[in-house]
This record gives C-alpha cells, sequence and structure tokens, in this order.
C-alpha cells in the first residue's frame, strides 16, 4: 500500500497521502535518512554528500575509500562507535567495559497491519488502514541486531517508529541509550517548539531556533512531568499556524524520556527522542531484546493547525480506546475543593442533592475515603473504605448516590504509600528507599515499587474488593510525587533506568487490569493535574486532569499550549470557586464556564456557597455544554490568537466537519474599553458560505469572517466589557445568500 522499495537506487520509501518518508541502503550497508516532507516521487539520494572530510573518521570495511564517514552520513538509526560524534540513538557497553556498536543494513519486509509492543501502548488500527515496515540493522561484530519498525497509516498521513534491539552475542550487553526516534535532515532551517512548565503551569509552548548546539529537553522523574511534555514539534523558521513546513514527534510513553535537536558541522540536524539515557544501564542477557516506547510522527506543509489537527485525529481514532472514545463526558462535580478529606455521609449526600438540582450528572469522591485518612500524611496504602467515616459501606454510599439519579466517582493514588500505613509497617521493602539513606518524601509519601509485579497486583487486588463493591463509573487516577531514591528490593544489580522502565510497564499493566476488569469505567489520569499528560497514558485513559491550576485565566495559557498535540476531548477541565486556590484571582463565573467548556467540562466547588445567580447560571451552563458538544468535540480546533503574546484577547474556535456551523470564543484580557472596531479573524469555515451569529442574526460570508473578522463586540453583546470578561458566538451556515 504505502511502500515501494527501489532495486537499482537501493531506496525505500514510504508514502502516505499526503506524505513522503524515504530511506536508502547507502555504501557499505549503511542505512541513510534521505527525505520526510510532503508526498512526491523520486531519489532524494543526493541531499547526501560524500567527499573527505578531516577528522571524521572512515569505516574500516572502505579501505582507503575517505568519503564514506558515518559523522557527516544522515543516517536512520544513529549508533555510538562508527564514528559518527554526534549525539547517538545506541549506545552498548560490551563486556570488557568498552561501548561499540556499528549497525549495518541487514533486510528489510513489509507485514500487513500494525506491529504492537508488549506491555507499552501503541498506535492501533485495523488491518486494512495501516501496515508494518520491518528494516532489520545488524551490528558489524555481532553484539546485537535492531529492528526498525514503522507503522504506516496511509489515510491519516501518520508513521510511527519503534525500536527492538537484540543482544545476539554470548555474553550480557548493557544498553547505555536506547532511543526510539533517530531522524537526519540534511536540509532546511529548523526551530524547535517544545513545551516546559511546573506544577500548576503546564505545557507553556516556548520555540527555539535550532543551532549547532544541542537542544535536549526531557524528565529525570520518573514520569513525563509538568516541566516537559514528551511531544515536540520542529518547525521551519517562518512556519506559523496556516503556512510552512512542520513535524511533530509524540512519544507514547509516561515515564522517563529525553529529545534532542541539534545542527551538525555540515548543517544536518538530528532530532532524538527515546526514554532517558541518564544511567539507565540497562542489562540485555544473550537473546534477550529491549522493546523502545513508540513515537508518531506527522508532517504538513501547510502550518501548525494542520500538524496539530493530524495528530487530535490520531489520539482520538487511534490511541483513544473503549466506551468513551466518542462519547460525551458525564459533568461531574468533584468534592475535593469543597470540603477537601473533611467529609462525613451526612455532608456527601447534602453536596450529592445539591449537585442533582442544578443538574450535574455525577458526584466523585476523592481523597480521603480509605485508611485512617483524615489529611495527606497517613493512610495511603490501605485501599478498605473508612466506613465510620462514610457513615456505611461504599456501597451503600454510592448506592444512595445513585438513588438521586447521579453516577458515583472514585479517586485513587495506586502508586504510593505513606510511612503511617498499614500496608507500610507490614512491606516497608515494597517501597522504592535506598538501604541506610533516609528516604526522599514529598507530600510526606514514599512510591510503591512498580516494577514488581507482584506488588502492582497486589494494589490491584486490594482496589478491586472496593471497586467490585461500589461499581464506580468514573475513577481518577492520581499520582502525586517525582519519584527518588530509585532502589528495587529484589532487583540485585541496580540499574535505575531499569527499574524506571519496569515501573511505567508496571503502571500500564495495572491499568490494563482496571480497563479489562472494568471496561465501562470511565478513567481520568492525573498526576498533580498535567505531570502525566502524554499520549501513552491516553492508550488508557481516554482523558487527563489537564492541571492542578483551575484558574480561567492560566488555564487559556495551559490549553493553549496543550492543544498544539491533544485533542480537546482529552482535557479534563472544570469550574473551580473562586478567590482560586492557586492564584488568589476572581474571574466572572461565565468566564470560568467558557474556559472549562473547551475540555471535557465540570466543577470543582461547593454547590452551598454559590450565590442564587450562580446557581441559576449553572444549569444554562451545562445544557450549553451539552448542545455545543458534537462541535466542541468532534468539530476542528483553531487557535485564534497566540494565548502568550496577545495582551488583549484570548480566542479560539471550532468548526464542525462540514463547516456548517462554527462556536467562537474570546476572553478579555484587557480592561477599560469596549474593544470595538476590532475583530477576531476567524479560521476554517467555507469561504463561499453565508454564516449567521445565531444570537445577533448578523451575516457574514466565510471569507469576510476569515479575511477580516467577526466583530469582537458581538461576541459579547455589544456590552461594556471588563477584564476577563467571555463570550461565545454560535455561527451557523445560512440557508439563503
Amino acid at each position: 500500500m504505502g511502500v515501494k522499495y527501489d532495486t537499482s537506487a537501493r531506496t525505500i520509501t514510504i508514502h502516505t497521502q499526503h506524505t513522503t518518508y524515504q530511506m536508502k541502503i547507502g555504501p557499505y550497508g549503511f542505512l541513510l535518512h534521505t527525505y520526510y516532507g510532503a508526498r512526491t516521487e523520486g531519489d532524494f539520494s543526493y541531499v547526501v554528500g560524500y567527499g573527505d572530510r578531516g577528522f571524521s573518521g572512515n569505516p574500516n570495511d572502505a579501505g582507503m575509500d575517505r568519503t564514506v564517514s558515518a559523522d557527516v552520513l544522515p543516517l536512520e538509526y544513529s549508533c555510538e562507535g562508527n564514528g559518527d560524534y554526534r549525539p547517538a540513538a545506541l549506545s552498548v557497553r560490551l563486556p570488557n567495559g568498552a561501548s561499540g556498536c556499528d549497525l549495518r543494513y541487514a533486510s528489510h519486509h513489509v507485514e500487513q497491519g500494525k506491529y504492537s509492543l508488549p506491555g507499552l501502548p501503541s498506535v492501533f488500527g485495523q488491518p486494512e488502514e495501516a501496515e508494518t515496515l520491518v528494516v532489520l540493522l545488524k551490528d558489524v561484530v555481532g553484539n546485537v541486531s535492531v529492528e526498525l519498525k514503522y507503522g504506516i497509516f496511509y489515510d491519516m498521513d501518520v508513521i510511527t517508529r519503534a525500536v527492538v534491539i537484540r543482544n545476539v552475542s554470548e555474553e550480557d550487553l548493557v544498553l547505555q541509550r536506547a532511543d526510539s526516534l533517530s531522524l537526519d535532515l540534511a536540509y532546511g532551517k529548523w526551530d524547535m517548539i517544545h513545551f516546559h512548565g511546573r506544577h500548576v503551569m503546564e505545557r507553556v509552548p516556548e520555540r527555539l531556533s535550532v543551532g549547532h548546539e544541542e537542544i535536549t529537553v526531557g524528565s529525570r522523574r520518573g514520569s513525563s512531568s509538568h516541566q516537559h511534555n514528551p511531544f515536540v514539534i520542529l518547525a521551519g523558521k517562518n512556519t506559523d499556524e496556516d503556512h510552512g513546513p512542520c513535524l511533530g514527534a509524540a512519544f507514547l510513553y509516561s515515564g522517563s524520556f529525553e529529545c534532542c535537536a541539534g545542527a551538525e558541522q555540515f548543517e544536518t540536524t538530528r532530532l532524538l527522542m527515546g526514554i532517558q539515557s541518564e544511567r539507565l544501564d540497562y542489562r540485555l542477557g544473550p537473546g534477550e531484546a529491549f522493546f523502545g516506547p513508540e513515537v508518531a510522527l506527522a508532517f504538513s506543509g501547510r502550518g501548525l493547525t494542520e500538524l496539530s489537527h493530524l495528530f487530535h485525529d490520531l489520539i482520538s481514532r487511534n490511541v483513544i480506546r473503549g466506551p468513551w472514545k466518542n462519547v460525551r463526558r458525564p459533568v461531574l462535580i468533584n468534592t475535593w475543593e469543597a470540603m477537601g478529606m473533611d467529609f462525613d455521609r451526612d455532608k456527601l449526600i447534602g453536596m450529592a442533592k445539591a449537585s442533582r438540582d442544578l443538574g450535574i450528572e455525577m458526584l466523585v469522591l476523592d481523597d480521603g475515603w480509605f485508611g485512617a485518612r483524615n489529611d495527606d500524611n497517613a493512610g495511603l496504602g490501605d485501599w478498605q473504605a473508612n466506613e465510620t467515616k462514610l457513615g456505611g459501606s461504599i456501597g451503600s454510599l454510592a448506592g444512595e448516590i445513585r438513588g438521586l439519579g447521579l453516577k458515583f466517582g472514585l479517586w485513587i493514588e495506586p502508586e504510593m504509600v505513606n510511612e503511617d500505613s498499614d500496608l507500610y509497617r507490614a512491606h516497608p521493602d515494597w517501597a522504592l528507599t535506598i538501604p541506610g539513606k533516609l528516604p526522599v518524601r514529598a507530600r510526606n509519601q514514599l512510591v510503591l515499587d512498580f516494577s514488581r509485579t507482584e506488588i502492582v497486583d497486589a494494589v490491584f487486588d486490594q482496589l478491586a474488593k472496593v471497586l467490585d463493591e461500589c461499581r464506580p463509573d468514573y475513577l481518577k487516577m492520581d499520582m502525586n510525587r517525582s519519584l527518588s531514591d530509585v532502589y528495587s528490593a529484589v532487583a540485585g544489580y541496580q540499574s535505575q533506568g531499569e527499574i524506571l522502565y519496569r515501573y511505567t510497564l508496571g503502571v500500564y499493566h495495572f491499568l490494563d487490569r482496571m480497563t479489562e476488569r472494568y471496561p465501562e469505567m470511565l478513567i481520568e489520569g492525573c498526576s498533580g493535574g498535567g505531570g502525566r499528560f502524554d499520549a501513552g497514558m491516553l492508550y488508557y485513559t481516554p482523558q487527563i486532569w489537564c492541571s492542578d491550576n483551575t484558574d480561567a485565566i492560566d488555564r487559556l495559557l495551559i490549553q493553549y499550549g496543550t492543544s498544539f498535540g491533544y485533542p480537546p476531548s482529552t482535557w479534563g477541565a472544570h469550574v473551580s470557586a473562586v478567590p482560586n486556590g492557586c492564584t488568589g484571582r476572581s474571574v466572572p463565573f461565565g468566564t470560568r464556564a467558557v474556559t472549562a467548556m473547551a475540555g471535557t467540562f465540570g466543577y470543582e466547588l461547593d454547590p452551598g456557597h454559590l450565590t442564587d445567580e450562580e446557581k441559576a447560571e449553572i444549569p444554562r451552563q451545562i445544557e450549553a455544554f451539552k448542545k455545543y458538544w458534537p462541535l466542541l468535540h468532534q468539530g476542528r480546533y483553531y487557535r485564534l490568537t497566540d494565548v502568550a503574546k496577545d495582551t488583549k484577547k484570548a480566542a479560539w474556535m471550532v468548526v464542525s466537519p462540514d463547516r456548517s456551523e462554527a462556536l467562537v470564543s474570546v476572553v478579555a484580557m484587557d480592561s477599560g474599553h469596549r474593544m470595538f472596531g476590532e475583530f477576531v479573524p476567524c479560521r476554517g469555515l467555507d469561504p463561499d458560505a453565508l454564516y449567521e451569529d445565531v444570537r445577533s442574526g448578523g451575516r457574514f460570508t466565510g471569507t469576510m469572517l476569515m479575511e477580516v473578522g467577526l466583530p469582537i463586540g458581538s461576541c459579547f453583546g455589544h456590552k461594556w466589557m471588563r477584564q476577563y470578561d467571555a463570550g461565545q458566538v454560535l455561527l451557523r451556515r445560512a440557508e439563503d445568500r
């Protein structure tokens, strides 16, 4: 379908509907990367330059030929030890302590359908919609073999990359680096867009020029982290939302990772992505294999918006699984911001009744329902309901809440343990702690060793007894600290990287068991908000709590950055109380709803503390969300302003697939004037169609709205705008011209 092999040119070309990816079997079996971009035909071998380059060594089997050097070739998969001095995708330490590998092409073949990876998430597809190219590379000395796997989604314009590294020697080897993606671009000047942040301010975009230094981002925290997201973009120097080349790389992995980009001495840009290599030291015994997590690649020649749409489609259709894939999520209210851990049955039932009367569909019982859990210093790991606190069994509580007409949800944090818990007292060796060293605490908790399957299964079995009793409709799975003191009591040789890799596999194993046992349950991922927001986690949890920061204005930037790689249906977003607990800022109630409506929508507040006006507003907000949901989460998402730079307004819109409807949302960032005379240029509309502002009756052609824009006053009903006011305009294709 999409793979062609030219026997004379020795090129392997992958075609999707609109893109082409090409590699070449070069001199002495080096596998070279020659092109990734807009669909075309031809042999791009001419991008490879040969010549005698000073201080760039030549392979031994080249004899007197000085024109070939791995140091300057655009390699398809780079390795340390073959004369390439650039950052390498693969580094192998031999039994004698030396590091050396020299990979050459051995063979390739095509398989129908998409490959899978044992224990790891990966993009899936029906056999007829995908195929797999497998390229085998072998070390000339015979220590390792490397399978490069390419999943080709022709109609979606996506190519996935994964690597399988096998020890084919008779002695133990140690992987010092094992990246999944190595991509050399021998042409073009590029910027790197990455998404940095911190707890309560995640995925802030930053655009850096890729020069001759090496730009490295990643996480050493045991999770994909608040600080850096495992999604990056290489963009042409003049690429913007609608113009220019760009390619994105999304790592389907939720553990420590790194991504590196840099231009070498002869201007080839190398992009690497894989698990964190620092202290990796992953041992491979004879015959054993390491499976590198998957990277999804997409290319657009028409700017960042189209690239975002490619990833939105991929994640929505071919990463997210289960019955909630294309279904509106329940409008929920979470107990945390309303009462923390200070609750009893009467308070919970009172909150449930008040929520039901407002039209809310589900009550989520957050932290504090189990063990001796009255603050965050005790009880984690003891997954038995506190029946004294709950006024009876958790099953009876869930039944009473359902009897009120609400669904029931529950919070868990299975990877963590307090030292003040029955679990820790019985099994102190289950926590990640280093013998003879006092452990680093965070939130006064330690981390359970999820690299050990028996611990994962024990925690799952304990939780399953609770879940079997109350059968929650929704589960919020949290993780509230980074990993440190990485030492496994049963590992013997302590390879930090191997333990962290197996820890992530343990998290996936836990989630696999959850989805298998409770297939109808909606699971929301969480790690102090957005600390584990990645495509790998979305394989198991169709939504992720976007951030613990629920301030509607900060959320505009967080959701703006998130939109580059992740579809709005995955953004856990709620209306919270003011002044906001993170920022102290007060934002109008309607603005909080407009911002949250861009995501999954729900509430984090105490209904008993609402004003009469706010209580009257909630049913209207919920009705609007339900009405707009097909548009919001099945339409095309467009960024209309750069939230990081525009000081006057933040604006975005969604357009239905047939372009017959669009919803424009605007938040005023400035104050003191009406903004009359200002316009919000729309995007994605049919230029020849006539659109009507459903509220005002104003009519505009698609060209008018995209070239000039929507008059911003109509977004706010032509009223005097205060700072942080928000408005929405529903545009509908008019029946006549």
